[in-house]
């Protein structure tokens, strides 16, 4: 049992194998893929469930050596808004527990994924009596302290507040967010473990910005702006989008935004009307999603990345482009904080406006041998963020909760069937 023989984990809203930039397809889809592979190569047998969302998909496939993708029956077999996912959580965490009983299998472990997965996984941890890890990757109350405008549903709210102190031990990505869960929720913090996010720095590394540039039919010569991830307001792409303005000269200068579906189509179109007011609209281009796989050909394309969110709990693509050699100017917020190391491997700017953006951006644009420094130590820098690292500190976080589980009384009696 030490380590864990075999681990559930829940990644219930959305599948690790989504295309990223979706509405609820992110830097999590990125790191249930990658840990559970990790994992698995760690000597675990893994199975990843996650909610059927199309009639056609298989019940079970292979994800990676050792690690299961399960498709699970809870509601109608489609895409949700994720408000509406909730009141399934119970039928989730049953088809889960129907699955385990039908395939004859015992999981020494649940590792749940955003809060909506937390609900379902503290059902199936109190019925197996195992040990519960959660991630929640963004949390409600943090991200309303970002962003008075944010909105967030009650109930989410309740629940997280509720979740924190159920489950056995949180992973948190970085001290900041351990931080917050104790100044925030009461978590005590020897209940929270850091252990920061990943890189595959196999596909994310320096390359020649030239050949980048031709297979994506690139002008060579343009100065080159990237952001990418989901497209919505917490992300300040209008912050970014009214920086260009503000640059002293606009030849050749292109702005691509990475990210969105159709269901970001209302932001999209937002985010077209500020750039028009902006007199920059020629300047700016919608790319749409892209799978993760190929997302490394466009950091390498760029002359600087810029993340001007509000909040984020870590900033993979800060730090996935910085370990393609891309120096990048990112909101003081937030783990990025502890990812960008402010003058050295990119800019944070502690103002949510556009001028001291355009500041930094022009900095770098007009400065080749600073962007180039500047990106040669992003890359040094993100030597030490490995996916397997990270699988190797779940493991050690997996094995201490299974030994005192094992030296301890019996925790909690299995509950009924939700």
């Amino acid at each position: 049992m030490f380590p864990p023989q075999r681990l559930s984990v829940l990644s219930f809203h959305t599948s690790p194998l989504a295309p990223l930039g979706g509405r609820e397809s992110g830097g999590m889809n990125v790191y249930v893929r990658e840990v559970s592979a990790h994992l698995a190569r760690g000597g675990a047998a893994v199975d990843v469930f996650t909610r059927r969302t199309d009639p056609f998909q298989p019940a079970v496939l292979t994800m990676a050596p050792g690690v299961r993708l399960v498709h699970i029956d809870a509601g109608p077999p489609e895409r949700l808004e994720k408000e509406a996912l909730q009141p399934l959580a119970g039928a989730f965490a049953r088809g889960v527990a129907d699955f385990a009983r039908l395939d004859g299998v015992d999981y020494d472990l649940v590792h749940s994924h955003y809060w909506l997965a937390v609900e379902a996984g503290a059902l199936l941890a109190r019925e197996w009596d195992v040990p519960h890890v959660a991630m929640f990757h963004t949390l409600a109350e943090v991200k309303l302290l970002a962003r008075s405008s944010e909105r967030e549903p009650q109930s989410r709210r309740e629940a997280e507040r509720r979740l924190v102190h159920e489950v056995d031990r949180i992973v948190a990505a970085t001290e900041h967010e351990r931080v917050l869960l104790d100044q925030v929720y009461g978590v005590p913090r020897d209940r929270v473990d850091v252990i920061p996010l990943g890189v595959d720095r196999d596909r994310f590394r320096p390359r020649a910005q030239l050949d980048a540039r031709r297979s994506l039919g690139l002008d060579p010569q343009a100065r080159v702006l990237l952001a990418a991830g989901r497209i919505e307001p917490l992300k300040g792409l209008d912050i970014l989008i009214e920086s260009l303005a503000q640059l002293p000269g606009h030849e050749r200068l292109q702005l691509l935004i990475v990210g969105g579906d159709e269901r970001a189509e209302p932001e999209i179109a937002r985010l077209r009307a500020v750039a028009h007011a902006a007199g920059v609209d020629a300047l700016v281009r919608f790319v749409g999603p892209v799978p993760h796989e190929e997302i490394g050909v466009y950091y390498n394309a760029a002359d600087v990345v810029v993340v001007p969110s509000f909040y984020e709990s870590f900033g993979l693509v800060a730090a996935e482009a910085m370990a393609s050699g891309v120096p990048v100017v990112a909101s003081r917020v937030g783990g990025l904080t502890s990812t960008v190391a402010d003058g050295r491997s990119g800019y944070l700017i502690p103002w949510r406006c556009p001028g001291p953006f355009a500041e930094k951006i022009d900095l770098l644009l007009e400065n080749r041998p600073l962007r180039e420094a500047l990106g040669a130590a992003a890359a040094r820098s993100m030597e030490r963020y490995e996916w397997s690292a990270v699988a190797g500190g779940l493991l050690d976080l997996y094995a201490s909760l299974l030994r005192d589980r094992a030296a301890g009384p019996a925790a909690q009696p299995a509950l009924a069937h939700a």
